[in-house]
């Protein structure tokens, strides 16, 4: 499935999924689409090891609890989500020093939570690892952000960044995903 980019998000300074001066982080660029899926472009790297080859399952966490979380933005702009439950099935190793996509995507939205799905895959379509979480939406001022300092850590990357216009995606992520059958709770 070919997706097309509608919008790029920013990224910011220290943060482990999109910090680009963070040395041990991913650096991800992080991108909205046309079915309102953010997909997450980044590489794993050797400090990111877990056993010989592989990357830490604790990391690979990180990126699907970062992309699902800023899913929101594609359908609301403006909120923060602060994470409240994840929930992972790894299916294969994943490697490392490997060009990967995560993909999330909203999948319950009410006015203060929203629950979504995600997965991490490989360039050639494999599903890594899939993932549910449950997050809370929050202002920059409920979270704590100093407009003079953290807040202002946020920015959009210059265009001298080569930006792809669209991404081909593995069909059916979505409904593939283990979490999608999820029995919707009642409230």
């Amino acid at each position: 499935m070919i997706t097309k980019v509608v919008r790029k998000q920013g990224n910011s300074s220290k943060c482990f999924a999109c910090g680009i001066n963070n040395p041990t982080g991913f650096q991800a660029r992080f991108y909205e689409t046309d079915s309102k899926e953010c997909v997450a472009v980044f590489k794993t790297q050797d400090l990111q090891q877990s056993f010989t080859g592989r990357t830490h399952g604790g990391v690979i966490s990180a990126m699907l609890d970062e992309t699902i979380g800023r899913s929101i933005w594609c359908i609301e702009d403006g909120a923060w989500a602060v994470t409240v439950e994840l929930n992972i099935r790894y299916r294969v190793p994943v490697p490392l020093e490997a060009e990967m996509k995560c993909v999330g995507r909203v999948t319950r939205n009410t006015r203060k939570v929203f629950e979504g799905t995600g997965e991490v895959i490989l360039e050639d379509g494999t599903v890594l690892c899939e993932a549910w979480g449950k997050f809370w939406k929050m202002s920059t001022a409920e979270i704590g952000f100093d407009d003079s300092s953290e807040a202002g850590e946020w920015f959009l990357l210059g265009s001298e960044e080569m930006d792809p216009l669209e991404f081909e995606l593995p069909d059916g992520l979505a409904e593939n995903n283990m979490f999608s059958s999820k029995k919707k709770k009642k409230g």
